[in-house]
């Protein structure tokens, strides 16, 4: 159990990096986009919303696959589809 804390731990520390990347690449979208035009409302809240998911998304898928290697989660599901192909082998 020791080691599924100590993933969540680093996960939850992940997830707070990835979240202040996320709002350093809004702020630099957005100061580009201001460089060209003047800023609207629609487009900043195009921008925050559309910059800030991606990078969540992405990032949160890794750090899910980083999460679901470190808990043990990955090696209960290879040993049970183990012993299912175990069985079926003549």
């Amino acid at each position: 159990m020791d080691d599924r804390k100590r993933a969540m731990r680093e996960f939850r520390r992940m997830i707070g990096w990835i979240a202040l990347a996320a709002i350093l690449m809004v702020a630099g979208a957005l100061w580009y986009l201001s460089l060209y035009e003047p800023l609207r409302l629609h487009m900043v809240v195009a921008t925050v919303l559309g910059v800030f998911f991606s990078v969540l998304l992405g990032c949160g898928l890794f750090a899910a696959a980083f999460f679901s290697d470190k808990s043990g989660h990955d090696a209960k599901v290879g040993d049970a589809t183990r012993g299912e192909r175990d069985e079926e082998a003549p």
